[in-house]
């Protein structure tokens, strides 16, 4: 053991705060001689099993650690000022014991005490002090803080109360020098403390990033987390260069009189001991409803479920079962599959849908007769190996999908079932990737923003690159080094890329645990939910139970379809039992008809869709594998060897019974396993390792599995794998097919997940076809508040001939529904300004009362007493259309509504008052018709202004829409705002920022803005079939154009995209154009004379500047010829104008 330990040491985990990568920070330890180290992270323990993995890789001592938030009161208390305050503790695990009561005290940090930062007290510590070792801390600690202030007394208490805690010998004093002032302050009253009371002494360096040149990235680092900018002066920041990890002879050159606060260092890192115990289970426990054991439970259950699903199940069904269960057994998953079995039933008998099982656990025939996955694992040639065998390293893991609305209540049930304290969600981290690092750096450096957007832009737009990777590939970012600037700002974004910028929770993985949580692994707290301080990988590894409840909208869509189905209907389709084999299915989306398809609904694999022509489920299957990068090299020859099935050819014969499916090509990981078995004879378990080195190219492993694959493996004279030349195959052929093998497994789907989702696209799919406005309203429900989505499907609607109407007051609910006629119906709850109680008070007076006969009816009966219906909902349902069916127009209704409620409350109020008696039903009615017969009956307004009240009230034009009569205009545009949204949609469309693009769209908002030259610019938002979209109009274009850019005018919209990471896409406009409706464009005739022919050299820049839809004819009276020419012109009255000065009044002419 050394004669120094560093025990006061952050790494990234520090979040924001530490730059030291945890990789780095050891082997610098390594380098500079040290065979023990510290990690003492601010308030949690995030990378403490990342940091012991490291540390034993490299022959260091991992002494596992935290630098705790001590609350000034108790960690309890939360209020005001006072309370934020908070002052460091250094706590380090001596032992088993000590490690978990230090993940204890961690976990009440976030659970009881987070208030600012996770906070405990003393109190708390003296609960849970066996074990541990604690350290004063830096200068912000209490008892520097203490001296500082000149409280001696108190401080000296504080460490007589904390020896007393933690033990004489596990309490020690802490100095540290870092150049500061306060440092050399308290220092000197520190060693007396620790004289006085006979406490060891302890030299620390309070090291949070790795190196001494790394101060100023982390300096960069602070501003980002404060959201400051270097150059300001009031921000925090660490004085000086020395807070990185410090060789020994550093050290001690700081203190050279205090030998023993080193050596105090060594021998507290040779009195901490604690390891980390891997790969053991610690499933908890299912209890049975009876005397059963969980294992024949299990059994029963499963069996009974076979016969349920195959009547007499075969030999191959029964004898697949048998190897199947004896591996669980085997394996400990019993209980594991009763845990998902149990909630998975609950769901389905709680009417909460449930999807059909995604990821490798389809392959499971026993999970199959159990009802926890639906995709039948012999039919479709699903491997159990790729889910479970004694090979693999990693847990096995169900993915099971439920709709955003009942996981909820299924992690609800779970907590109740096994206990709040036994479950918790699981956190993940959100690290700085390298276009967002270089945005965070330069936003810290004070550089312009455009200008960091402008270099982030220079990183190729692809997953997971790194700078270092963009810097080789992009000439363009490398020319930019030029810049000093930029020079310095790639290197900081480089010492920075990847640290982890703030932790969330994991959109679906739940621990499930034998014991309390934080038994385990300490706890944190996001959004008030207990979430655990390791990642979903780390818990695997230290054998917790890790579940998958995944959030799937479009089970929503399909739950939502059947409801709607079953209410028009009076039946419910059997939606787990429809035929996979439907030739109108297949017919449908071989159209390319797709939209709301689940996988299949992008334009990309719309036309790969069309070109497929799909007529089997497997194709389907094959489909959603193939249609990603990498496989998609494969598309054509697939498409091909469908089509033609004799173009099919296999390297060797015994490749056929395995690619037939796919006509020859490796889609999935299921065949590279089989193919590994059929010709090198590996068992399904080492293929599946071998398969998983080939996806991870771990080089070693494959040049050893290569050998294997040739020429097989003996062990002890026993031969484990023949190896295809033992098997009869040639070694050139073995060669050429492990090639193959290897290209292909690299991106190789699995075929269990490919399935599950097919299903899930089938189903969709189906519901479409035979029930098509059910499902359009469930999509559009399934949408709401997202008006772009929600216009593409009425699109579709509007294309496809199902009748979208507005709200109703005797048929909508909340939501969208259909009518008994089949027609799409908006719910209230889209309406602006109707809110859930008003819908509710709507809803219940209906159900309990009948109908609304009118105005005058709906106005007496929920209005009469005030509540929750007031003036403003009344107009905006009639605006909206929600009264149409009261035999009035939007107009005659606006004009009255006012007068008939004021009198409707006026006659409540006196018949409260004893003044008026109450009537019947029928005189009700009979005064209803008397008093509507005073309604004015006025003509209808307009349909533009009609779409207008709609798209103001619902967000979206209902009953039309404004750019109908511009269908050939549309065509000559180049950009929807359907292309802009999703990143696939960009690949597909060819969308790339700075493209130039035509749009066309009505204009529903501007807004002004003076520059600060003193001019006028403009935000121009217009509207097409799909969506909106901005435009940026620069003050020389506004004034150019800014009478063409009104509010409802359509407009043709000419300029470049831009496009941030952090906003929506934009058009920067050039140009804006008149378009005139289909049929109605005109004919501009110009007669050329001698006399004005010189004009013609101005004509292209008079046109580029009034540019239209009308046509241009060029007479030539000199040549008796005529010329159309190819750009349009407007029809405006300043284009006319422009026009008659140029050749003449009496030469030009428009009919």
């Amino acid at each position: 053991m050394a004669g120094f330990t560093h025990l006061h040491v952050h790494t990234e985990y520090s979040l924001l705060d530490g730059a030291s990568r945890i990789e780095e920070l050891v082997l610098r330890a390594k380098e500079l001689g040290f065979d023990s180290l510290a990690i003492t992270d601010h308030g949690a323990m995030y990378g403490a099993v990342d940091f012991y993995k490291a540390a034993k890789k490299h022959g260091i001592k991992p002494i596992i650690g935290c630098e705790v938030y001590m609350a000034p009161r108790g960690h309890k208390e939360k209020e005001g000022r006072a309370d934020k305050e908070y002052a460091h503790f250094v706590l380090l695990a001596e032992n088993e014991k000590g490690y978990y009561n230090l993940i204890k005290l961690v976990s009440l940090g976030f659970t009881e005490g987070f208030y600012y930062k996770p906070r405990i007290d003393y109190e708390l510590l003296e609960q849970y002090s066996e074990g541990l070792i604690g350290l004063s801390a830096c200068i912000g600690g209490d008892i520097p803080q203490l001296l500082l202030n000149g409280m001696v007394d108190e401080a000296k208490a504080l460490a007589a109360r904390l020896k007393n805690i933690l033990g004489p010998d596990n309490f020690f004093i802490e100095i540290q020098d870092h150049g500061l002032r306060e440092e050399r302050q308290v220092n000197p009253q520190l060693i007396k403390l620790a004289e006085e009371l006979s406490l060891g002494l302890v030299c620390t360096n309070d090291s949070h990033y790795t190196r001494r040149e790394d101060a100023s990235a982390h300096d960069v680092l602070l501003c980002i987390q404060t959201g400051k900018t270097v150059d300001d002066p009031n921000r925090m920041r660490f004085q000086g260069d020395g807070f990185y990890l410090k060789s020994e002879e550093e050290m001690r050159q700081l203190f050279p009189d205090l030998p023993q606060a080193f050596d105090n260092t060594a021998k507290i890192a040779e009195r901490c001991n604690f390891d980390y115990v891997f790969g053991e289970l610690k499933l908890p426990y299912y209890k049975t409803p009876d005397s059963r054991t969980a294992v024949q439970f299990m059994r029963d259950i499963s069996r009974e479920g076979l016969y349920k699903k195959y009547g007499q199940p075969s030999q191959t069904v029964l004898e697949r079962y048998e190897y199947e269960m004896n591996m669980i057994e085997k394996m400990g998953y019993v209980d594991y599959y009763l845990i998902v079995w149990d909630y998975i039933h609950f769901a389905k008998t709680h009417d909460i849908m449930v999807g059909p099982g995604r990821g490798s656990g389809a392959g499971s025939i026993v999970a199959y007769a159990m009802d926890i996955t639906t995709v039948d694992p012999i039919k479709y040639n699903l491997l159990f190996e790729r889910f479970l065998n004694p090979e693999r390293v990693s847990m096995p893991d169900f993915d099971v999908d439920f709709p955003p609305d009942g996981r909820g209540r299924v992690i609800e049930y779970v907590t109740q079932k096994y206990g709040a304290e036994n479950v918790a969600q699981i956190i993940t981290f959100g690290t700085m990737g390298a276009r967002a690092v270089v945005r965070d750096v330069g936003r810290a450096m004070n550089i312009p923003y455009a200008e960091c957007d402008r270099i982030a832009k220079l990183i190729p737009h692809e997953l997971n690159i790194t700078l270092s990777d963009a810097l080789e590939r992009s000439p363009d970012l490398k020319k930019e080094l030029a810049s000093e600037q930029v020079a310095k700002l790639i290197e900081y974004s480089l010492k920075l890329e990847g640290l982890p910028r703030h932790s969330s929770t994991h959109a679906a993985g739940v621990v499930i645990s034998k014991e309390p949580v934080d038994s385990y692994v300490p706890l944190a707290l996001n959004d008030n939910v207990p979430v655990t301080q390791f990642t979903m990988k780390t818990l695997e590894q230290l054998g917790l139970l890790k579940m998958d409840f995944l959030g799937l909208r479009t089970l929503a869509v399909i739950k939502d379809t059947l409801d709607m189905v079953k209410k028009r209907t009076g039946q419910t389709p059997d939606i787990y039992n429809i035929s996979f084999d439907d030739p109108k299915v297949y017919a449908m989306l071989s159209k390319g008809d797709t939209d709301g398809v689940f996988q299949l609904e992008s334009t990309g694999m719309r036309n790969f869709m069309r070109e497929l022509e799909p007529s089997t489920f497997e194709d389907i299957i094959a489909g959603i594998a193939l249609y990603r990068p990498g496989p998609m090299e494969s598309i054509p020859r697939y498409v091909k060897g469908k089509k033609e099935p004799k173009s099919v050819e296999y390297l060797h014969p015994l490749l056929e019974p395995v690619l037939d499916v796919t006509y020859g090509c490796i889609v999935y990981q299921e065949q590279v396993m089989q193919i590994v078995r059929d010709v090198a004879g590996y068992s399904l378990g080492r293929s599946d390792v071998m398969r998983r080195a080939m996806s991870k190219k771990d080089k070693a492993v494959m040049e050893r599995e290569h050998e294997i694959f040739i020429h097989g493996l003996e062990e002890n004279g026993q031969i484990v794998v023949p190896g295809a030349v033992r098997n009869g195959i040639s070694e050139k052929i073995a060669e050429e097919l492990f090639e193959q093998i290897r290209t292909f497994a690299q991106y190789a789907f699995n075929k269990s997940h490919a399935a599950a989702y097919a299903v899930v696209a089938y189903e969709t799919a189906y519901l479409k076809y035979y029930y098509p406005s059910e499902f359009m309203a469930a999509m559009l429900n399934s949408f709401l508040g997202d008006g772009a989505r929600a216009a593409q499907y009425i699109q579709y609607c509007r294309d496809n001939l199902i009748s979208v109407l507005p709200p109703d007051i005797n048929e909508s609910g909340p939501y969208f529904t259909v009518t008994s006629k089949g027609a799409v119906r908006f719910g209230m709850a889209a309406v602006k300004n109707v809110g859930v109680n008003a819908i509710e008070a709507i809803v219940k007076e209906r159900e309990k009362n009948g109908p609304f006969r009118g105005i005058y009816d709906f106005a007496r009966r929920c209005m009469s007493s005030g509540g929750e219906i007031n003036k403003r909902v009344v107009e905006s349902l009639i605006k909206a259309g929600a009264f149409d069916s009261s035999g009035f127009t939007r107009r005659s209704l606006l004009s009255s509504y006012e007068g008939i409620i004021d009198q409707v409350q006026s006659g409540a109020k006196r018949i409260i008052e004893g003044q008026l008696s109450f009537f019947t039903e029928e005189l009700e009615a009979e005064m209803d018709t008397e008093q509507e017969a005073d309604i004015p009956r006025l003509p209808e307004y307009e349909q533009s202004y009609l779409l207008s009240l709609e798209k103001e009230m619902l967000g979206i034009y209902v009953s039309g829409h404004p750019l109908e009569k511009y269908k050939n205009a549309l065509k000559r545009a180049n950009l929807t705002t359907a292309m802009l949204m999703d990143q696939e949609e960009y690949k597909n469309n060819g969308i790339f920022d700075g493209k130039e693009v035509e749009y066309l769209g009505v204009v529903s908002a501007v807004r002004t803005k003076i520059t600060k030259n003193n001019n006028l610019m403009a935000f121009v938002t217009a509207e097409d079939n799909y969506g909106a979209l901005e435009c940026l109009v620069f003050p020389n274009i506004y004034t150019r154009f800014r009478e063409r850019l009104i509010p409802e005018k359509v407009v043709r919209l000419k300029g470049r995209l831009s496009m941030r990471e952090d906003e929506q896409p934009k058009i920067i406009l050039d140009a804006a154009y008149e378009v005139q409706p289909d049929g109605e464009g005109r004919r501009i005739w110009i007669r050329v004379t001698d006399e004005n022919r010189a004009a013609l050299n101005e004509l292209d820049d008079f046109m580029a500047e009034y540019a239209g839809e009308n046509r241009v004819i060029l007479y030539y009276e000199r040549e008796r010829g005529q010329k159309e020419l190819d750009k349009g012109l407007s029809s405006g009255e300043q284009a006319l104008e422009g026009l008659r000065r140029l050749f003449g009044s009496q030469h030009v002419r428009i009919k």
